[in-house]
This record gives C-alpha cells, sequence and structure tokens, in this order.
C-alpha cells in the first residue's frame, strides 16, 4: 500500500500564501527531495533563485520542530517529502490602448516540508563518516601545526647557525690579524729572552773570573777623568767671547757720544 505525499509520517513546517508561483518554488525543491537536513541547508544557502532563501527558511523551521517538538536530532533528519501547491491567484488589471485593459494573475502557493528520521544504517554510516572527518581534519591540523613547528625551528636554527658562522668570521678574522702581527718579531724577542735567563741562572761559575775584571776596568774610568780636563779648557775659553761684549758696546757708546757731541756743538754755533 502506498503512502500519500501529504500523508507520510515525520515532523512538518508549512508556509501558506507564499507570493510566487509553485512551479518556481517546485524547481526548488526538486533540489533538495530526499536529502539529509544537513546537505540540504548547505546546497540552498548557496542556490541562486528566488525561492530558495524561502525554502531555507521554512527547512530550519521544521527542523526546530522536530528538536523541539518529537526531540529529534536535526543530523538524524532527512526531507521526507516536500511539495507545493497552488493558493488562491490575485487578479489585477493594466490599462491598456483604446480605453482597454488586460488581466495581471499574481500567483501564489503553499509550501510544505516534512521531515523524518533516517534509517538506523544510515545514520551509522553517516555517524563513521562524520567521525573519519573529524579525525582527518583533526589529522590535519596537528600535521599542519607540526610542520608549522618544525619550519620555525629550521628558521632558528638557519638564524642561529647563521649567528655561529659569523661569530667563526669574526675569530678567523681576529686569528689573521694576531698571525699577522708577529712579523713584527715582538714574540720573537720574547723567546729570545727566555732560554738567555737559563744560562744566566746557571752562570754562579763565572762570577770568580769576574772579580778580576775591575783590574782592567779601573784604567778606562781613569782614561775618563784625564778628558775631564779639556772640558774645563772649554770654559776658560768662554770668558774671551764676553770681553768681546764690552768692546762693541764701548763703540757703540763712542759711537752715540760723538752723534751728541756734534749736535750739542751746532747748536752752541747758533
Amino acid at each position: 500500500m502506498t503512502v500519500k505525499t501529504n500523508e507520510r509520517p515525520g515532523t512538518r513546517a508549512v508556509l501558506r500564501h507564499c507570493r510566487m508561483s509553485g512551479y518556481k518554488a517546485r524547481e526548488v525543491l526538486d533540489l533538495v527531495r530526499g536529502l539529509d537536513y544537513t546537505r540540504a541547508v548547505e546546497l540552498l544557502d548557496h542556490t541562486d533563485r528566488a525561492a530558495a532563501p524561502v525554502v531555507a527558511k521554512l527547512l530550519r523551521s521544521a527542523a526546530s520542530n522536530a528538536e523541539h517538538n518529537d526531540g529529534q536530532f536535526p543530523e538524524e533528519l532527512y526531507i521526507a517529502s516536500c511539495f507545493a501547491d497552488e493558493g488562491p491567484t490575485l487578479k489585477r488589471f493594466r490599462p491598456r490602448a483604446r480605453g482597454r485593459s488586460s488581466r495581471i494573475l499574481k500567483r501564489t502557493c503553499h509550501i510544505t516540508i516534512i521531515l523524518s528520521r533516517m534509517p538506523e544504517a544510515q545514520i551509522a554510516r553517516l555517524k563513521a563518516r562524520s567521525a573519519l572527518q573529524n579525525a582527518d581534519r583533526r589529522a590535519r591540523r596537528v600535521a599542519g601545526a607540526r610542520r608549522r613547528a618544525r619550519a620555525v625551528e629550521a628558521v632558528e636554527a638557519a638564524e642561529e647557525g647563521a649567528t655561529v658562522a659569523e661569530e667563526g668570521v669574526e675569530e678567523s678574522a681576529a686569528e689573521e690579524d694576531r698571525a699577522s702581527r708577529p712579523r713584527k718579531a715582538a714574540p720573537a724577542k720574547k723567546a729570545a729572552k727566555s732560554p738567555a735567563k737559563a744560562p744566566a741562572k746557571a752562570a754562579p761559575a763565572k762570577k770568580v773570573p769576574a772579580k778580576k775584571a775591575p783590574a782592567k776596568a779601573a784604567p778606562a774610568k781613569k782614561a775618563a777623568v784625564k778628558a775631564a780636563p779639556a772640558k774645563k779648557v772649554a770654559v776658560k775659553a768662554a770668558p774671551a767671547k764676553k770681553a768681546v761684549a764690552p768692546r762693541k758696546t764701548a763703540r757703540v757708546i763712542a759711537r752715540i757720544g760723538k752723534k751728541t757731541t756734534r749736535r750739542r756743538s751746532g747748536k752752541d754755533e747758533s
């Protein structure tokens, strides 16, 4: 025995006197008939038809009725039946030529959606599919997080390697500078002094002949003392230069005196 479309069991929602033709509403209803609730809502939200928002609103109303009145979950429902009946037609007229008029028919419709619970096997398949999808999404999120973490670690490692390389370059440059500096033989002198100190410490046996050396050094001091009187002779020659200075001054004074005497003699004659 077949069940009539309007007598199918389930939760329904009816929109009466919708201001559009039944033909336009049926085009959208044919798209979602037999689909589950979530898929039907997604499809209606992305359908570019004037009746799509109206049917989507009615579908959500039917799902809310099933949830609050019958205690069912919207994810377990599907569209068991949906149809659009003709409603009353509004008659209008339009003026035409020669005083005549033409008829305008503004049609309406009654849209009905019935939601029923899916079979248990289909619900189990949907739950398993959603679980797999959730697990896949979670795995993708975890993999993406790990990938980003690895990328960050790689960037940090590259930065650390760059800093270490810069430090190594600086150290190598400093070592090269240090290697170039020893060419001045400064460290070589220190190396020469260090071996010379060892024999100096081991030379106490040579101190005995060192006592005889002062006899030879004494004549050198005497020769230096003998050379000192030569310096005194040079000092005695200095007064001769001082004696020359008064002669020059005496000459200058004599000349000045002559000039003054001449001027005075001139004044006396005048």
